[in-house]
């Protein structure tokens, strides 16, 4: 018996999607949620690198993730991969850009197609966690450091001589309060 292989009809995500609600309210109801949505798809296909709440990052990375993996498989000629890209992107320009120059780059990718890392949160300022979006293989400097605990790195060797200043300072402090 000849079984037929499903797995190729059936967009499978190589991220995790949680099964949870976001929490992510928008004072123009469903509507003006899905527009903030397009709107983040389309910055994220325009500029390959965005920074914005975890919340809003985490759902958005499944919307591109099945938007380019459907491009993928089905090509511009696709009517309905068309009408989605259409959709999610709100500048037309970039449809082609998706076609053009993103699907190329995906060919040969096993991997997701876009990386998620957690960035600062200004302080003093919002509660809410942040995060950088990127689409893999843009042409920014990469945001991952291999072994952030390098003491050779200028971060590191700033911050050290930070504490040692500080250190110092406050042991003349103690040392002149001893002294009178």
């Amino acid at each position: 018996m000849n079984q037929a292989n499903v797995t190729k009809l059936i967009s499978k995500l190589n991220i995790h999607v949680p099964n949870r609600s976001r929490k992510l309210k928008n004072p123009a109801g469903g509507e003006g949620r899905l527009l903030k949505l397009r709107k983040t798809l389309t910055a994220l296909v325009k500029y390959e690198r965005i920074e914005l709440n975890f919340n809003r990052a985490e759902e958005a990375r499944g919307f591109i993730e099945r938007l380019i993996s459907d491009a993928l498989r089905h090509g511009p000629g696709h009517n309905e991969t068309m009408e989605m890209a259409d959709y999610w992107i709100l500048e037309k320009q970039y449809v082609h850009k998706l076609f053009k120059v993103l699907v190329p780059r995906y060919t040969n990718f096993t991997t997701s197609y876009t990386a998620m890392y957690n960035a600062p949160r200004p302080y003093p300022g919002e509660y809410y966690k942040k995060s950088v979006l990127e689409l893999k293989g843009n042409v920014y400097p990469s945001l991952h450091q291999a072994y952030p605990q390098k003491r050779n790195l200028i971060h590191n060797i700033l911050l050290e001589e930070a504490r040692k200043e500080f250190r110092l300072k406050k042991y003349n402090e103690i040392v002149n309060n001893f002294e009178q």
